[in-house]
Order: C-alpha cells, then sequence, then structure tokens
C-alpha cells in the first residue's frame, strides 16, 4: 500500500460537519491537518474543536500549503471556489467529497451536473490537478464520535490517476476501521454522489448512521 505517512492535509470547508469529521480522524492519525474556510477566524476555532495540532486559516492559504487537498463545501459554491483556487490547488491531489442533493418534502435527491458529477466538474475547473472522488458516504456524526474507535466503512475512490487514486486509498484506511475501495473511473462519480441521497433515506428511516461495505475483496 502506498506510504501516506507525514502527508499534510487540508480541508476545504472544513468548517462543515463532514469536513471536521475528516478532520478530525486524520489528525488523530498524525496527519498534519489544516481547516479552510472563508473566515481565517472560523477556520481556527473550528480545528481547536478537533484539537490533535490541527490549524486553520482562509481557503487559499490551507490550499497552498497542504500535499493534499479535499473539497468538503456545499454543492452551491463548489464551482466557483474551485476557479479561485486554480493555481493554490496545481500539481496537487484534489479529493472531491461533495455530494450534489436537493431536499424536498420526499427527502434528499441528487441534482443534475452539466459536467457529470461533481467530482467531473471540479477536474473541468482545475486541468492541472488530480482529481479524485472520493468520502462521499462516511457519517460526519460517527467521525466525530469519541466513542467510535473503528469506523465500520468502506470509501469508494475514484479518479483517471491511478497513483493519486491509490494514495487516497491509503489515507481512508488510516482510519481504523474504513478501507479505501477503487471504484472506477471518475466517469462513474455520478452514481456514487448520488447514493449518499439513499443512504440519507436509510437513515432516516431506521434512525442510523449507515455506510457502505463491499463484500468479496
Amino acid at each position: 500500500m502506498t506510504d501516506v505517512k507525514g502527508l499534510s492535509i487540508a480541508i476545504l470547508g472544513g468548517t462543515g460537519d463532514q469536513g471536521k469529521g475528516l478532520a478530525r480522524r486524520f489528525a488523530l492519525a498524525g496527519h498534519p491537518v489544516f481547516i479552510g474556510s472563508r473566515s481565517a477566524q472560523r477556520a481556527q476555532e473550528a480545528a481547536e474543536t478537533i484539537g490533535a495540532g490541527a490549524t486553520g486559516d482562509e481557503n487559499a492559504a490551507v490550499a497552498a500549503r497542504a500535499d493534499l487537498v479535499i473539497v468538503a463545501v456545499p454543492y452551491d459554491g463548489h464551482k466557483a471556489l474551485l476557479e479561485s483556487l486554480r493555481g493554490e490547488l496545481a500539481g496537487k491531489i484534489v479529493v472531491d467529497c461533495v455530494n450534489p442533493l436537493g431536499f424536498d418534502k420526499q427527502g434528499a435527491y441528487a441534482l443534475p451536473v452539466e459536467e457529470g458529477s461533481a467530482a467531473q466538474q471540479a477536474a473541468a475547473v482545475l486541468p492541472d490537478s488530480r482529481v479524485v472522488a472520493a468520502f462521499h458516504h462516511v457519517s460526519a456524526v460517527v467521525l466525530m464520535d469519541p466513542a467510535v474507535d473503528k469506523v465500520d466503512l468502506d470509501v469508494l475512490v475514484l479518479g483517471d490517476d491511478r497513483e493519486a487514486t491509490e494514495t487516497v486509498q491509503a489515507l481512508a484506511a488510516v482510519i481504523p476501521g474504513v478501507r479505501g475501495v477503487y471504484g472506477g473511473r471518475l466517469r462513474n462519480a455520478h452514481q456514487v454522489e448520488a447514493f449518499t441521497a439513499n443512504l440519507i433515506s436509510v437513515n432516516r428511516r431506521y434512525k442510523a448512521h449507515a455506510g457502505l461495505r463491499i463484500t468479496d475483496i
């Protein structure tokens, strides 16, 4: 497995639930973690709640500083943010975990994306970055729960750059209990993002924090 020891990680949108949850787990695993936000103060406050050496700053600053960048922002601000950081993200592995979802009285549903998926949108906006799709189905509640030592979850990792996907698979595996599983090319990211709506429905019906496991591998 690819060695990711010491890899520094920036999380854009790291003040949100999913971003903070991932930041917490990676920081506990010993990685330098930088929380990003539009507000440096909000980012610093989020980092303080996480502890384990995490720090916070504006999105552009953490994107420039880190080895690998995770995008965990709301979909409605996704494209504009990445366009503004094209220079800072050039040459880096950019992990997109954004789920383009809408909500109405019937629950969650997948939104159409012109490029096919949020991850493909990221790849179109960031031609000089190595875009990978991953971490879509991770429960923020589970990630933040100090009583959960091992997270019962497989993370589907999709991308067109084999070295980049293997790096992200290995990064997923630093979270105890988690496996990173190759899930195909980036063109297949739409159904992975959309499946989050199904998981939300499962969790609401059963009052759970369900994830995904792949059998026979």
